[in-house]
């Protein structure tokens, strides 16, 4: 019974990383975003916090409003041997803690009370916001200004 057992958590685990791993290429062949600043909103367990460290290009912090999320978060990062690459904090729940522009992709599967202004304000330009509303996910775009060439090195 016990073997039985251990062989379902495995499979469970196994089905939750391919998901997650799935959501991910999904998430990135949607938006197109191969590098920068990476923030999962509402991190929860962190497990798609870590997944979306694609590739060392990507810096991926993740926050919750939840403490046990958090602590429970950056136990699972770092038994990945992640942390650094990938971060999780807690914050309000409205303010994002994140200077003007600064943002390349923000995933969300719930803005909680974070407005898409508060959004907006914090994704640089070009920088896309991937949000899960009901069951699909919204894109959000950034636009660049004009004057703003783009720097390809």
């Amino acid at each position: 019974m016990r073997k039985v057992l251990v062989a379902a958590i495995l499979f469970i685990s196994a089905c939750t990383l391919q998901a997650e791993d799935d959501l991910v290429r999904e998430i990135l062949q949607a938006t197109g975003v191969k590098g920068g600043l990476v923030v999962h909103l509402g991190c929860g367990d962190g497990k798609l916090t870590a997944a979306l460290l694609a590739n060392d290009r990507y810096l991926v912090p993740g926050l919750d409003t939840n403490a046990k999320n958090v602590e429970k978060a950056r136990g699972h990062i770092k038994s990945l041997g992640l942390y650094g690459s990938v971060s999780v904090d807690s914050f309000d729940g409205r303010n994002l803690p994140y200077v003007r522009g600064l943002v390349n992709m923000l995933v969300a599967g719930d803005l909680g009370e974070v407005t898409t202004d508060e959004v907006r304000r914090v994704l640089a330009p070009g920088g896309i916001a991937y949000i899960r509303q009901n069951d699909t996910w919204r894109k959000i775009t950034k636009s660049r200004p004009k004057e703003i060439d783009e720097w390809t090195h």
